[in-house]
């Protein structure tokens, strides 16, 4: 089955099911959704990708990395427009504003 599907099931998810919001994250993984297996970017059981512990530290040292030295915004052009394909895409883009933070 299509995991994007599962991804924006409101069954799941809620009537925001499509909508960017990370706060639904803010008890953990498990909690966001109305059951506990309904995320699973890296796929489970016995052919889970085998990259994942290391995929997530990776991310999480870049972007701490980032924000150290960046603030970071969308640019004012920014258009919201996702499209659904193999993973959800802005159709435009997603510009952002990085302005260096001050270095006191």
């Amino acid at each position: 089955f299509p995991i994007i599907a599962l991804h924006h099931d409101p069954s799941l998810w809620g009537d925001n099911a499509k909508e960017f919001d990370p706060e639904r994250f803010c008890d953990g993984v498990s909690k966001a959704a109305k059951h506990p297996m309904a995320f699973m970017p890296f796929g489970m059981g016995p052919r889970i990708c085998v990259g994942q512990n290391f995929a997530l530290l990776q991310s999480k040292l870049i972007l701490a990395m980032i924000l150290q030295r960046f603030s970071i915004s969308l640019s004012p052009t920014y258009t919201h427009a996702p499209i659904p394909v193999v993973f959800l895409q802005p159709q435009f883009g997603a510009q952002i504003v990085m302005t260096p933070l001050s270095q006191e």
